[in-house]
């Protein structure tokens, strides 16, 4: 038995998800191979093979794997799928585009967001905006999983796995690279941050939102936002936390006037601790919170930030 995790990486940096993934590739058991799809990214394969736990990477170089096409990168990792009992990918926009793709084609069944594995052909997934766990069993000879980054620790690194140069596969020609928009920030990747300073409705307005900076930048913090703001305009699509924006688990995390709906709850609720701030007493969110202050924001931040 043998579990290929597909790496998330930008040709120079591997990205933490995949430390995760490897976590739970290693709890399904087999030999753990990396593929590292890219151009000019031996840098990134490197940088795998020192996880533990990891007996292979695969580099798969190539200009075709430049910009990370969803069509380009399933033919790859179809190339080799036959040789693997297990395919995982990072529950993350890139892996969700690539993952149901292989899966398709290899026409099994794709089991999403694995937060718990239970033997190699059962697995655990919230369901329900996470108010339920569902024990999915599988009888796929290959199994084409994503893995939600919280519900596992990151792999530790140590390792010394042997990086073999593989054939990289010609592009699809399905799609092409036309452009790209990268938000530039000093701040923390939201996703991987060890702390969130996140804003809600209760902020009233964008420019309200940035008495959030003083916080986390005292904090160190990544800024998100609940859908409600984010839908109102206070704040950036890539800020979204909750089940339709992103997941996170932070040490830390600090909800400003979030009133706390399912569906935000579900995107931060395994955070190890959780401060919440809002005037409405009945506020869901106190019902997760470690720390809960009931107060208006517009007078408890600048507060904060003084103790701080």
């Amino acid at each position: 038995m043998s579990v290929l995790v597909i790496a998330e990486h930008d040709n120079a940096q591997l990205k933490g998800a995949t430390l995760n993934v490897v976590a739970a590739a290693a709890k399904i058991g087999g030999d753990v191979h990396v593929l590292v799809a890219g151009a000019n990214a031996a840098a990134v394969a490197e940088q795998a093979s020192k996880i533990s736990g990891v007996s292979k990477v695969l580099l798969a170089d190539a200009p075709a794997f430049a910009d990370g096409l969803a069509e380009n990168v399933a033919e790859q990792v179809l190339a080799l799928a036959g040789g693997y009992s297990h395919i995982l990918f990072a529950a993350t926009a890139s892996g969700k585009n690539v993952s149901p793709r292989v899966a398709a084609r290899l026409d099994v069944a794709q089991i999403s967001e694995i937060t718990s594995v239970d033997s190699p052909d059962t697995f655990q997934r919230p369901i329900y905006a996470g108010n339920a766990i569902a024990t999915v069993q599988s009888t796929d000879a290959v199994k084409v999983i994503t893995v939600r980054t919280t519900g596992f620790d990151a792999a530790a690194l140590g390792g010394s796995a042997a990086v073999e140069t593989i054939a990289a596969v010609a592009g699809a020609g399905l799609s092409t690279f036309i452009g790209r928009e990268v938000a530039k920030s000093d701040r923390p990747e939201l996703a991987g941050a060890r702390v969130v300073v996140s804003g809600g409705r209760g902020m009233g307005s964008a420019e309200n939102f940035k008495i959030l900076d003083p916080l986390a930048d005292k904090l160190g913090a990544a800024l998100g936002a609940s859908r409600a703001a984010v839908d109102a305009g206070y704040a950036p699509n890539d800020w979204q936390v909750g089940q339709t924006g992103k997941i996170v688990a932070p040490q830390l995390y600090v909800a400003i006037g979030i009133s706390g709906a399912i569906q935000h709850l579900a995107g931060m609720k395994d955070s190890k601790v959780i401060v919440a701030v809002n005037k409405d007493t009945e506020a869901p969110i106190f019902g997760v919170a470690d720390y809960g202050l009931v107060a208006d924001l517009f007078t408890a931040v600048p507060e904060i930030v003084t103790a701080l």
